[in-house]
This record gives C-alpha cells, sequence and structure tokens, in this order.
C-alpha cells in the first residue's frame, strides 16, 4: 500500500500555490491570508490546525533581519538622507511582510499536518 505522504504535494507546493496538504487542491484559502474551513476536494478539515502567530513571528524576526541588514549597507555606502530610508525601508517591510505571510502560513499548516502535530491535551 503507498504511503499517503508520498502523494501528497511538498511543504513548498503547499505554501506556493495554496494548495490543501493532503490532496493538493487549490483550496487552502478563502481570502488573501485567511484559511478555508475545510477543503472542498478532500474534505479536510483545516480548522483542526493551529497556526496562531507563529507565521507572524518568524517573519518579524526574518523581514526584521534583512531589513536591518539592508539599512545598515545603504547607510554605510550612500549616506542618504532619513527621509530616503523612510522612503525605501517602509514599503518594503510592509511589502516583504503582507507578502510572505501567505506563504508562511501555509508552510506552517503542511508542516503541522505532514507530522500531525496538534495541541496538546492532559489526559486525567
Amino acid at each position: 500500500m503507498p504511503d499517503p505522504l508520498d502523494t501528497a504535494p511538498s511543504i513548498i507546493q503547499v505554501a506556493l500555490a495554496g494548495r490543501c496538504p493532503k490532496c493538493g487542491a487549490q483550496t487552502l484559502f478563502s481570502g488573501w491570508i485567511k484559511f478555508a474551513d475545510t477543503c472542498s476536494a478532500c474534505g479536510l478539515n483545516f480548522a483542526q490546525f493551529n497556526v496562531g502567530d507563529g507565521a507572524a513571528a518568524f517573519l518579524i524576526f526574518i523581514v526584521g533581519a534583512l531589513v536591518f541588514a539592508g539599512i545598515i549597507i545603504m547607510e554605510l555606502s550612500y549616506s542618504p538622507p532619513w527621509w530616503v530610508h523612510l522612503l525605501i525601508w517602509v514599503p518594503v517591510t510592509l511589502g516583504l511582510t503582507v507578502g510572505l505571510l501567505r506563504v508562511s502560513k501555509a508552510a506552517l499548516l503542511a508542516a503541522e499536518h505532514r507530522n500531525a502535530a496538534r495541541e496538546g491535551k492532559i489526559i486525567s
């Protein structure tokens, strides 16, 4: 019997295309960053996964480090006035954060599905 993970899309495919982590249909999102309730193709319940603020937390560190490095390099190389930094780095920061939020949320959901991760429960 074939392993179901062999036919499932990769985490990168899920993240970049918004595919269902189980069947690969493009049904993961119902809005720009809002997950659909279920997959209309295979019935996977996306509400059972708890991505939470993990995607935003990753982006804060990754985008923050990239933008900070860019600011330092630009300042040391060109020494532009402060308003040039604002004109460049505010839109870059917002664009990267909003643009990558959908991708990072989908990647975390796919990883949670692939690893069968669920919230911990106390068993009494």
